[in-house]
């Protein structure tokens, strides 16, 4: 730690607002760096159900929750008091410190802040299943017609108001790709600046002989489109697809996969890492709003062929480290994996990983701390009197 952001954290208290903690996935590793930054600030979430062999990543902090930790059946079924979230963040009582951070992609940035505090929201994305995704979500949870559909909309509807609101309590939005900086621009008609989430690369090995499969890994969720990878590498019998990763569809998923699709469920990271690194390609279908998974994958030298929208839009670069493709359909997932095969001996592991490399750990901290110490904001909270400083 620099002797400046030693000063920051001896001047300024500091508290740290997740949504909710229950496992370790892409929130979570940005929230583990934002923690190794401000080790001393306090950790506050609307629930924390992490494992006791998964909780490394808070460095031994014991998470302050809301009422909705003691609901029953919160530990499985959280995403059910989603309308109680909003009341729930609302009860954290944040008034003693002078920097907030929130983390959010659900109802964090929605914590009530005065007006000689400081917050930084880093949003992942504005909520998805209220905004834009509001169609889908409800198709897939077979929610599109009926009373209790009518139920959910007026409920999102009452989401949508609050969530808009609250953008107002936002001193500063970082968002973690330029297509979440427009989704937040749309949304809440505030500007933001893109600080890309970073990967531990010395954690990926370079693997420059690669084996003859391709490779996917996600939860196995509907938005992730693992089947449809399935369903074209099913009409593409010579080639050979390993898939990591379990979810609600993963029986459905498991039921369609023909004799070349090998499903190995959930893996430890260190499996997931050797099948990623020694893949001749990764293949990734969900729009994501950044999407770690591809960045690792690069880091192993290992070419990515995924849809072009969203955050992968901005971490691979077309015939260098990957390939994209323009639709969400097997037969466009089929042409790129065909256009894959006859070039792929371009595609150099040790350029792919020199790209992922520009996605570090080291660049997110530095760029965090960076638009902290020099954003407008920042300073004339500096000049109302606020101990604000680095």
């Amino acid at each position: 730690m620099t002797a400046s952001l030693l000063n920051f954290a001896r001047h300024n208290k500091i508290a740290i607002v997740h949504d909710w903690l229950v496992t370790y996935a892409g929130a979570e590793r940005v929230l583990e760096d934002i923690i190794k930054l401000f080790p001393s600030a306090d950790l506050f979430s609307i629930i924390d159900f992490l494992p006791e062999n998964n909780r490394d990543f808070i460095i031994g902090k014991k998470p302050k929750t809301t009422f909705i930790q003691h609901l029953p059946f919160a530990k499985t079924k959280y995403r059910a008091y989603l309308p109680l979230m909003p009341l729930a963040v609302e009860q954290l009582d944040l008034s003693s410190y002078d920097i907030v951070i929130s983390s959010s992609h659900a109802v964090a940035k929605g914590v009530i802040t005065g007006p000689d505090q400081f917050h930084i929201c880093y949003c992942h994305s504005p909520m998805r299943y209220i905004w834009d995704l509001q169609h889908q979500y409800l198709r897939e949870s077979n929610l599109h017609s009926g009373f209790k559909s009518w139920i959910i909309r007026y409920l999102l509807h009452r989401m949508r108001i609050w969530d808009n609101r609250t953008a107002n309590g936002v001193d500063l939005f970082i968002s973690n790709s330029d297509y979440i900086g427009r989704r937040i621009k749309k949304v809440y008609g505030k500007e933001s600046t893109t600080i890309y989430p970073g990967i531990d690369i010395e954690r990926f090995p370079l693997v420059t002989d690669k084996d003859d499969f391709y490779f996917t890994a996600s939860r196995m969720a509907p938005y992730k489109k693992i089947e449809l990878i399935v369903q074209a590498f099913n009409e593409m019998p010579d080639k050979k697809l390993k898939v990591i990763g379990d979810g609600p569809q993963y029986q459905k998923i498991k039921e369609i996969a023909g004799a070349n699709i090998k499903l190995l469920g959930f893996q430890p990271t260190e499996i997931l890492i050797q099948h990623m690194s020694k893949a001749k390609a990764f293949v990734f279908a969900a729009e994501e709003d950044f999407g770690i998974i591809p960045v690792e994958a690069q880091a192993c030298g290992t070419p990515v062929i995924c849809y072009g929208k969203g955050g992968t839009l901005e971490t691979v670069k077309p015939e260098i480290t990957g390939l994209f493709f323009n639709e969400q359909s097997t037969n466009s997932i089929i042409t790129a994996i065909e256009k894959f095969d006859q070039i792929a001996s371009k595609f150099e592991a040790g350029e792919i990983r020199k790209h992922a490399s520009t996605f570090s750990k080291e660049r997110f901290r530095s760029e965090f701390l960076d638009i902290i110490s020099s954003n407008t904001h920042y300073k004339k909270h500096q000049q109302n009197g606020r101990n604000l400083s680095l």
